[in-house]
């Protein structure tokens, strides 16, 4: 049967961390710079490295991660109205309040009682736009939520109401969202889960909302037989390339998870995005980028975030040595045979 990401709550190590199980979602930050990262991965015989160093409060789920002008690090991910933690250098987190300290009321008509998830940080005309996902467990009556800030802290944020939405008869599903900005300035929301895949708006760059000179609803990745598991669609641009980076399998079932990170690239925003083998990814194509081993399990929930060092893939996995636990994980991207590869 199609569904979303179904959550169980897992263990928390204190009150701040606390969670409900629809806290349990996605989009950051961390590692070292890179020489060093790569002196903390040992050698085994897995083909996924280990996630790079970082400590604090690392219970995460669905990370996303921007870095303000004065060099601090703001990592915003689901639960207890997005929630934020912050860093000074990319390693220690600390906790520092949340987006939405009080729920905007439409919230109510797609999630009454949990919280929402996915978040989707970037900066744009001087100010930071944080889209979001307002759903509840295996239901694609859902929608995608704007809201910005001029400092991206706490408790300043003005939401502006739903982008985009979806119910219980769409074959899609408006959750897990992300803005991409091409280089002529087209603006573009990726986002999906299930039912038929990830799909793509274009977006008005004066409202942050469907530009209503093109309203057409695109595909981008499927898989139109098995299980209909990909979402958290992430798109960057590299080399003259188009990635689409997604989370394939099931998440938020603790150790039980088999989440994992795919990617596909294309020469034009809009697809069509292929494998390394050529394998499109609207017919379940998808290049490996981090999968389970030994205690981290399921990586997924992914973003891409570039810093001065390189390229973060930054994400969520399943800690097999705390119970489950989810917990931020972060490896730096080395692009220089055309494709991804995490280190």
């Amino acid at each position: 049967m199609s569904r979303t990401r179904h959550r169980t709550p897992h263990r928390t190590p204190d009150r701040t961390s606390s969670r409900t199980p629809a806290a349990f979602r996605r989009r950051a930050l961390v590692a070292l710079p890179a020489a060093a990262l790569l002196a903390l991965v040992p050698s085994s015989a897995t083909a996924y490295p280990n996630p790079g160093r970082v400590t604090g409060d690392i219970v995460v789920h669905d990370p996303t991660l921007a870095r303000t002008a004065s060099g601090k690090y703001l990592l915003y991910s689901t639960g207890d109205g997005l929630q934020l933690r912050t860093s000074a250098d990319r390693i220690t987190f600390g906790r520092n309040g949340s987006a939405f300290p009080t729920r905007p009321s439409w919230w109510n008509n797609y999630n009454s009682t949990g919280d929402v998830w996915a978040p989707d940080i970037s900066y744009h005309g001087g100010k930071y736009l944080m889209y979001y996902s307002v759903s509840s467990f295996g239901s694609n009556k859902s929608a995608i939520g704007l809201a910005g800030s001029t400092t991206g802290e706490p408790g300043s944020w003005t939401d502006y109401g739903a982008v985009y939405t979806s119910t219980t008869s769409s074959d899609y599903n408006a959750i897990d969202p992300n803005l991409f900005v091409d280089d002529d300035g087209t603006w573009w929301l990726s986002f999906g889960s299930w039912w038929t895949g990830i799909k793509m708006i274009r977006i008005d760059p004066s409202t942050g909302k469907q530009y209503a000179g093109d309203t057409t609803r695109r595909s981008l990745a499927s898989r139109p037989t098995g299980t209909k598991a990909v979402e958290a669609p992430y798109i960057v641009k590299r080399n003259g390339y188009y990635y689409l980076f997604a989370s394939y399998d099931t998440c938020c079932a603790g150790t039980g998870s088999t989440y994992k990170i795919k990617v596909g690239r294309s020469s034009g925003v809009t697809g069509p995005y292929v494998d390394k083998n050529g394998v499109g990814m609207m017919n379940n194509g998808g290049t490996p980028v981090q999968e389970s081993h030994g205690r981290y399990i399921g990586p997924g929930g992914q973003s891409v975030m570039k810093d001065t060092d390189g390229d973060l893939l930054v994400y969520h996995y399943y800690d097999g040595q705390d119970n489950g636990t989810p917990k931020l994980g972060v490896n730096l991207l080395n692009w220089s045979s055309g494709w991804p590869v995490a280190y």
